[in-house]
């Protein structure tokens, strides 16, 4: 049930990224995939700060600002 739940997070979290970085256009999968890795990166992020992040609404904007950042770094590979 743990992996269903990182999923639909992941997935949330990413097309919510999607929706705020302008300028990459990706598909539902891809979505999913930046919001799952965006979590982890979000993890470690929020652990460097020495941020807790509990409960889904945590979770969700941990992996939000995860997929950000990842967006932003696939979109300034993209456009060099």
């Amino acid at each position: 049930m743990n992996i269903l739940w990182r999923i639909l997070i992941g997935a949330l979290a990413g097309a919510l990224a999607d929706y705020i970085v302008k300028g990459i256009d990706v598909s539902l999968i891809v979505k999913i995939i930046v919001g799952i890795i965006g979590g982890v990166i979000g993890g470690w992020v929020f652990g460097l700060l020495n941020i807790a992040a509990s409960g889904l609404i945590g979770e969700l904007v941990m992996a939000l600002v995860g997929a950000i950042i990842l967006l932003l770094i696939l979109r300034a590979i993209r456009h060099k």
